[in-house]
């Protein structure tokens, strides 16, 4: 059993996923907030392709595919999200005149950590696929053997802001999906998955904090750092007791006009500010007030128009019917308010935070993160008491750990 789990290959793991939807490096940061704003993915993978020298049609390219083509001619250069558009609208100058930020390269947002996004082969197997995101990377780019057929081709609509990677589609994995792969043979691991967190010592210390009456203004380096380690910021009282959570992957599913938002209200406001179902009625006015008395005008007459357009509604509107029907609880709930402002059926996390106990097995902690789709779980004392935090990253090092001796 132990050799058949050894032998899985980065193919297996790829059957049923989709395939990525690209932005060339070209495209300006308007085209990826259009991209972000009508897609179901947090992020969308921004590639660096070079076919002009080859023909002058990027379809004509999809046609001509042949098995032998330089896979080097299209790479995948990074990955961007609402956050990073977000953190790019934070910054004074950008505030000032939103309109002509947007106008700027997409280059511009692009994290300058190297090794985020990597090119690996569907044979590379599943303990190089572990160690590489030990390493760093989030996600692992993997070529799709399929062709974009002539009947694909007739009904694909040109568009300048997708790349087709000369007929080849790709899709990429994630340390979720390594863990959801991991928990369907978490069999083959025992008696180690019953163990407690605290006994595998997989609980870490290092957390990001910030006090529920600070500004959140002042929280937007703790959340880039908790984008890069893919992980949140907590929301704490002056006690430390944990109350609530700002996690990127909540603010990656907010419009932009929520940087408004950032920059006006405190950590404890904006939680409930980007909670599904949509901003309250006297925050939106709050927001709208304080730009008004920071002479933020061009952020100001973005966010109004934003609000006229319908982009944002008040949570006691369109989110009073599902609120009669979903019991309201400290968990996420299925229907997003989406960047849309209409319900679908992804899943948002609102900003109460997952939590566990120190005692809780490990298996258990996966089901829960897997559930709730994070990548990581808080740690609480009985009194609600900040421990720690455990994440996907410390649990694949024991599973990397156990995987060795099974070698």
């Amino acid at each position: 059993m132990a050799v058949r789990l050894l032998s899985h290959e980065l193919s297996d793991l790829c059957l049923g996923k989709p395939a990525l939807r690209s932005l060339s490096i070209t495209s300006t940061i308007a085209e990826v907030l259009e991209v972000l704003k009508t897609s179901d993915d947090n992020f969308v993978s921004v590639w660096s392709c070079d076919h002009k020298a080859k023909t002058s049609s990027v379809f004509e390219s999809a046609a001509a595919f042949s098995d032998d083509y330089d896979d080097d001619e299209c790479r995948c250069v990074g990955k961007v999200c609402m956050v990073d558009l977000i953190f790019y609208l934070c910054k004074d100058e950008n505030l000032v005149s939103p309109s002509v930020a947007l106008k700027e390269p997409v280059s511009v947002l692009l994290p300058k950590i190297p090794g985020l996004v990597m090119h690996v082969e569907p044979s590379c197997s599943l303990l190089e696929a572990i160690d590489l995101i030990l390493q760093g990377a989030q996600n692992l780019v993997v070529p799709i053997k399929t062709k974009l057929n002539n009947k694909r081709k007739q009904h694909q609509k040109p568009s300048p802001t997708v790349t087709i990677h000369k007929g080849r589609e790709f899709c990429w994995l994630t340390q979720e999906d390594v863990i959801r792969f991991l928990l369907s043979t978490i069999g083959l691991f025992s008696p180690f998955p019953a163990f407690s967190i605290d006994t595998l010592g997989i609980i870490s210390p290092d957390i990001l904090t910030i006090e529920y009456h600070s500004p959140a203004s002042a929280a937007t380096g703790v959340i880039s750092r908790a984008l890069v380690n893919q992980t949140s910021v907590a929301v704490v009282d002056k006690e430390g007791t944990l109350i609530g959570e700002i996690s990127p992957f909540t603010l990656a599913c907010c419009d932009e006009t929520v940087t408004a938002a950032l920059k006006t209200l405190s950590s404890g406001d904006l939680m409930a500010y980007i909670d599904c179902g949509g901003p309250p009625e006297d925050l939106v006015r709050v927001v709208s007030a304080r730009l008004k008395e920071r002479n933020l005008n061009g952020m100001l007459e973005h966010f109004t128009m934003s609000m006229s357009s319908g982009v944002f509604s008040s949570a006691t509107s369109s989110s009073d019917e599902e609120s009669m029907t979903t019991p309201v609880s400290p968990l996420p709930r299925s229907g997003r308010y989406n960047r849309s402002m209409s319900y679908s059926a992804r899943m948002v996390r609102r900003s109460e935070a997952i939590v566990c106990h120190p005692k809780s097995s490990l298996v258990a902690v996966m089901i829960q993160a897997i559930a709730h789709r994070v990548n990581y779980v808080w740690v609480i004392e009985d009194d609600c008491s900040l421990v720690g935090i455990v994440t996907f990253s410390n649990m694949l090092k024991v599973f990397r750990e156990h995987l060795e001796t099974m070698a």
